[in-house]
């Protein structure tokens, strides 16, 4: 697979989640990749995404920026 094509796929699952109602969490970073901790907005589920590529990686940090500012993605 192209890593465009990955970088497809991890970005339209953050969105998934976002658009849900989703917000980020919590970030751990290692030499596997980013693991992002999802909550829904009741607090009640939890989701784990594990990011590869280096593209979704930039992506989520804006999704994150905007949520910290305020101004969730749609």
């Amino acid at each position: 697979m192209s890593s465009y094509k990955e970088f497809v796929e991890e970005r339209d699952k953050i969105d998934y989640y976002i658009q849900n109602g989703y917000t980020i969490k919590g970030v751990t970073e290692n030499l596997s990749g980013a693991f992002l901790l999802l909550e829904s907005k009741d607090g009640e589920k939890q989701e784990t995404l594990h990011i590869l590529t280096a593209d979704a990686r930039k992506y989520f940090s804006s999704v994150l920026l905007q949520q910290k500012r305020g101004n969730a993605p749609v």
